[in-house]
């Protein structure tokens, strides 16, 4: 297995055909949409722009439309971008179109990929048994605004150390990053708890730190999901 690591966002359409994309966004979209997805919902549905998501529910006025920008939801969308409100019974069933200011975007860079696995703390180890049989890996690491994230990056790290350990073969990156990767849980909390963008969501209010402690959690979802 090859490993590398896009530390920022690809052009749409720019991996090869061949690999398989591991989108990471791990404040929030990645964590909220495998919770999403583990809850149920039928299958995610990433859109460019708030714009672009109502015109595709206007085609689909069954799905529930889903999003955030500066981290609030977007006014008359159904979701928003926090793990809690993606209950079984909110999305079971349902299609979710989604567009969030970073984690939205990542999805649509990967559009080319084989396929694309959603990655964060949550769900790391189950990430890692999905792409046991993959041979060719890119981590699409979301960042924000076009800037790399911290704790994108150390997911990533964590990622690429595991597959590291099962004999795949890491670029450069990937091999920085997973020499720099937590490596337990407690580590894990540390690394999501102090990065910058979560310091952005706590001062949102109460709510916004429940989240950034629900997304620093690692393995409490034992599935990896595609979208």
């Amino acid at each position: 297995m090859s490993v590398r690591v896009s530390a920022s966002l690809v052009p749409a359409g720019a991996l090869p055909s061949s690999t398989a994309a591991v989108v990471i966004d791990v404040l929030r979209a990645t964590t909220t949409l495998s919770v999403a997805l583990a809850n149920g919902a039928a299958r995610v549905l990433p859109a460019t722009s708030p714009e672009a998501a109502a015109e595709r529910r206007r085609r689909r006025p069954r799905a529930l439309l889903c999003g955030e920008r500066g981290g609030l939801k977007l006014p008359g969308f159904d979701l928003g971008n926090s793990p809690f409100e993606y209950d079984a019974a909110a999305v079971r069933g349902r299609d979710l179109i989604f567009a969030s200011t970073n984690g939205s975007l990542a999805l649509i860079a990967a559009r080319s990929a084989r396929r694309r696995v959603l990655a964060a703390f949550v769900n790391a180890s189950a990430v890692l048994e999905t792409l046991a049989g993959d041979d060719d890996v890119t981590f699409v690491c979301a960042g924000a605004l076009g800037r790399p994230c911290l704790e994108d990056l150390g997911c990533a790290g964590w990622l690429a150390a595991g597959l590291a350990r099962r004999g795949a073969r890491l670029d450069a990156a990937a091999r920085a990053l997973a020499a720099l990767a937590p490596r337990d849980a407690a580590a894990v909390r540390t690394l999501v708890q102090g990065a910058s963008h979560a310091r952005d969501l706590r001062a949102l209010g109460p709510a916004y730190a429940a989240d950034v402690e629900f997304c620093a959690r690692l393995d409490t979802l034992s599935a990896a999901f595609e979208v």
